[in-house]
């Protein structure tokens, strides 16, 4: 039963294994489909970004190179074609910036010799960016907001679950808020800088993927399928042990067999010798009472009377031979585990246990290790497990216990197998191993001689010890080895 349990939670250990390292391809198979399209994503706002800021300079460069004049006219042109732009300030020698900082940046925009950002306050969405040219140098207020184009952004703006911003130094503008940014799960992160010179902003995008994300459809099949793996795993493994164990059985029957029809034969011929030699010695006296002269008529009919009935007693005894056949001797007895034995016959004997509702118990503190036939040592064991069970079908199931442990004592291993059934009477003990001696009406009298045989041939012995409150014990002692 123990064993059975533990090759269960095994099977049960090695699918749960199976189903979790399955799973955790699959979660990791989807965690890299969604890093792949989020690098996709992050690319392609970065080039759109990219592109607005460079159009930005695009624009500063025309107006340098053009001067056209006044520059107020020209904003509601531009902002059609460049929404992101809100403002135009032109610097000549009539006008000067409205703002001191546009002038610091005209003069580094000079020495830079390209457009520079000025007044940068990403927080409200704004920056400047200032051309030095002559005679008049332009400044262009953009609009954050603005800068990223609608149809073309890859990213859905009220329900996505990216997060977009734009950085200088410590200032930070979102330009996209993600719809559920915090929670459990594996973030996706990109940062970049801006391909425009002029506009060192970084885009960083990020992304939490969470278990929700995960592909529990697949995962589903993936646990359904390895749930019927293991169960037909599992009844291919029953169904084969199924055939061993009746194979084994089979096989133990017809040794059993074999080895009863020994014990019979040689039971047959200590009955019998008894009878016939009384026969044989009341018709030599008959004979010699009816040579005297007169003959003893009297003396010889009863003479003769003793030989027929030691004749009906002989008849009586083949009356129960069933039938006969040469004793089978055991083989060379070779070193073997009485806890291997004893684990081998519970598992044969499994399902006479269940049947009946016996949970046996095993007691073995430490290896036991003798000489003996193994088939001969499994063939005791089938015999006192077998008369145990049988015994312990005359008592209610509550009642029903099989004790099974192993000891060495003075060199020898012992084992005993008890039970709580109705036990041997007094009367019956002495003869428990005699032939044609039973406890269980219909039996042939049989197993526990030939169990005491196979055992003697062995350099063992076993032996029936009456238990006193109720039930049977029968110890089997075998030469231990060093």
């Amino acid at each position: 039963m123990l064993s059975r349990l533990r090759r269960h939670a095994f099977l049960a250990a090695g699918g749960l294994l199976v189903a979790l390292a399955g799973s955790a391809l699959l979660v990791a198979s989807e965690l890299g489909r969604q890093r792949e399209a989020f690098d996709t994503q992050a690319r392609i706002v970065h080039r759109l970004l990219s592109q607005r800021a460079a159009e930005n300079d695009a624009v500063l460069a025309t107006l340098a190179l053009l001067q056209p004049s006044p520059a107020e006219h020209a904003i509601d042109r531009l902002q059609a074609i460049y929404p992101q732009l809100v403002a135009i300030q032109q610097r000549s020698a009539a006008r000067d910036w409205t703002l001191p900082s546009l002038a610091i940046a005209e003069e580094r925009s000079r020495t830079a010799r390209r457009a520079v950002m000025a007044d940068a306050q990403l927080a409200g969405g704004r920056y400047w960016l200032v051309q030095a040219a002559e005679p008049a140098s332009f400044a262009l207020r953009i609009d954050l907001a603005a800068l990223a184009p609608g149809p073309e952004w890859p990213l859905r703006r009220d329900t996505g679950d990216t997060h977009v911003d734009l950085s200088l130094g410590d200032q930070r503008y979102v330009v996209q808020q993600a719809a559920s940014a915090q929670g459990w799960g594996t973030r996706l992160a990109a940062s970049k800088a801006l391909a425009v010179e002029s506009q060192p902003l970084v885009v960083t995008l990020s992304r939490r993927v969470t278990p929700a994300q995960w592909p529990w459809v697949w995962i589903a099949l993936w646990w359904l399928g390895t749930g019927g793996f293991l169960a037909a795993f599992a009844a291919w493994r029953a169904q084969r042990r199924a055939r061993a164990r009746a194979e084994e059985l089979l096989r133990l029957g017809q040794v059993g067999r074999l080895n009863a029809l020994g014990e019979l034969a040689a039971g047959l011929a200590h009955e019998l010798n008894q009878p016939l030699t009384a026969v044989l010695a009341n018709t030599q006296a008959a004979g010699r009472l009816l040579d005297d002269d007169p003959p003893d008529i009297v003396d010889a009919r009863a003479a003769m009377s003793q030989a027929a009935q030691q004749a009906r007693r002989a008849s009586d005894v083949v009356r129960r031979l069933r039938r006969g056949l040469e004793r089978t001797d055991p083989g060379a007895p070779q070193p073997v585990s009485l806890q291997d034995a004893v684990r081998s016959a519970f598992e044969l004997l499994e399902p006479e246990f269940a049947r009946r509702g016996v949970v046996p118990r095993f007691h073995a503190q430490a290896e036991v290790r003798v000489r003996a036939e193994p088939v001969a040592l499994e063939q005791i064991l089938h015999n006192l497990l077998m008369n145990a069970l049988q015994a312990l079908e005359q008592v209610p199931p509550g009642e029903r216990s099989l004790w099974v442990a192993l000891s060495q004592e003075s060199g020898c291993g012992v084992l005993t197998v008890r039970d709580s059934g109705p036990g041997v009477p007094p009367e019956l003990l002495p003869r428990l191993f005699e032939p044609f001696v039973s406890t269980r009406t219909g039996g042939l009298g049989l197993g526990l001689p030939l169990c005491e045989s196979l055992a003697s041939a062995m350099g063992g012995s076993i032996a029936a010890q009456p238990i006193p409150q109720r039930g049977a014990s029968f110890r089997l002692t075998l030469p231990a080895l060093p």
